[in-house]
């Protein structure tokens, strides 16, 4: 980790690529106020930036040689003080490409280099500025589409996550360094370690453990969305109600039964969260090859679904015929079905009243937009935003995710050894195992090649 290159001095665009109104360049390393000094001629022209206190920002100008280039701002942060932890300057300009790239160009030959994706924050976590959960929280939170990956992200940037993995190895550091103490003194047969204060203290550390590993799958829903697919028999308006959540005419609507032939996908936010619909083809016996692979495309995504949206046609269905079908359907536990009955608007109240029997169901017309308000109710009541809601923490990295799994397994072979009265040397080995884990999490214990494959996801500029 040590030995990666970051003595010399960065410089990259980092606002967003394209025409604005102000575009920001960075520049970060030991020679910004030098560089930045050849190219920044101040307002005041008594001004030296080099002298300037950190955290003030100047108004000058950006010089090629004698022309003027912009009319800019600059920002000051002086080390330690600073994002990286390292001399940084901010240059706000005028949105133009041209003048972002020009001045870009000017820094280079002024003896910066263009900075490598997420390198400017790999130097904020080398610099001991942030651990790698936070680092790594940069990232999702640039990301972030809705209100709930936009909390969780700013939670775990503000040490949510780090503080709680800071708690855990502390507790699995305080049972190992027990048992360490008593190899040390193991041919005086000492035990230091009450083994009954140790199996509640691993099992205090397991049930931390589990909590964060199960709510990855909710974590997982948070950052990439709520998988819903739309399900049932041809021309029973699957592409229509898609069309209705996404509001765009995103699928092709046909009387013709087997239209649709693959499955589409688009993504809306509703109350926060984002939901990816699943349009799929309709499940029929088929002897056409295409329609056939369609309908196979259609259980992979029934597999893959958080939600499904068992749709039905009111004038083909009854309600004893539904519920029958939705017990047919082989699905996950933790898998939420839905039963839509559409085309209400062809029913009589009567006929209506034997759907609304149904316990998890929603009566509408697609066709007419009714009642789509209460299939959104139903939608966000699936997904349990109360979990969402909470201050527990929740994991949406997937190497996070990983690495706490890989964690746990040491820790469950330390409770079978503590049943089984295995020696502490045995019990030492899978403890150590298990902070190796957590350690990888925080960047405690690293690698180059780790740490290039997590920053090399980073946009240019952060």
């Amino acid at each position: 980790m040590t030995n990666l290159p970051h003595t010399d001095t960065i410089c990259a665009i980092s606002t967003a690529a394209g025409v604005a109104a102000i575009s920001v360049l960075r520049i970060s390393g030991d020679q910004s106020f030098e560089i930045c000094n050849k190219l920044f001629k101040p307002g005041d022209s008594s001004k030296d930036i080099s002298t300037e206190s950190t955290f003030t920002i100047h108004y000058g100008f950006i010089m090629d040689d004698k022309d003027i280039v912009d009319e800019v701002l600059i920002s000051l942060f002086k080390n330690p003080n600073s994002y990286t932890g390292e001399d940084l300057i901010e240059i706000s300009c005028h949105g133009s490409t041209f003048v972002q790239q020009k001045i870009l160009e000017l820094l280079i030959s002024a003896g910066a280099r263009t900075a490598k994706p997420g390198e400017f924050t790999m130097r904020a976590f080398l610099n001991g500025k942030m651990d790698l959960t936070k680092a790594e929280a940069v990232a999702d939170l640039i990301a972030s589409s809705t209100a709930a990956s936009h909390k969780t992200a700013m939670s775990q940037m503000r040490g949510g996550f780090s503080e709680e993995l800071k708690v855990l190895r502390q507790k699995l550091l305080d049972f190992a360094s027990l048992v360490e103490l008593e190899l040390d003194f193991s041919e005086e047969d000492v035990e230091f370690a009450d083994r009954k204060a140790l199996a509640k203290l691993i099992e205090e550390i397991s049930s931390m453990l589990h909590r964060l590993v199960d709510s990855f799958r909710l974590g997982n829903v948070i950052k990439n969305g709520v998988p819903v697919a739309i399900i049932g028999k041809p021309n029973v308006g699957k592409s229509t109600l898609l069309n209705v959540l996404i509001n765009e005419e995103r699928a092709i609507v046909s009387d013709i039964p087997g239209t649709t032939r693959d499955y589409l996908e688009d993504s809306v936010n509703i109350d926060g969260i984002l939901y990816r619909f699943i349009d799929t083809a309709g499940i029929r016996d088929s002897t056409d090859e295409i329609e056939a692979k369609g309908i196979s495309k259609t259980f992979e995504k029934i597999r893959e679904a958080n939600v499904i949206l068992y749709l039905f046609d009111a004038k083909n269905a009854d309600h004893n015929q539904v519920e029958q079908e939705l017990k047919e359907l082989e699905v996950d536990d933790n898998v939420n079905v839905v039963a839509v009955i559409n085309k209400i608007d062809q029913l009589t109240e009567k006929e209506l009243n034997n759907f609304k029997k149904l316990k998890q169901a929603v009566c509408i017309s697609a066709l007419n937009k009714e009642n789509i308000e209460s299939l959104h109710e139903l939608l966000v009541s699936v997904v349990s935003q109360r979990n969402i809601d909470t201050s527990d923490t929740i994991i949406t990295n997937a190497r996070h995710y990983e690495e706490l799994s890989k964690s746990l397994v040491g820790i469950e072979s330390v409770i079978n050894g503590l049943d089984e009265k295995i020696s502490g040397e045995l019990l030492a080995a899978d403890i150590r195992e298990s902070l190796q884990h957590l350690g990888e999490i925080t960047g405690e214990v690293t690698n180059n090649e780790l740490l290039g494959n997590i920053f090399s996801r980073f946009c240019i500029g952060k």
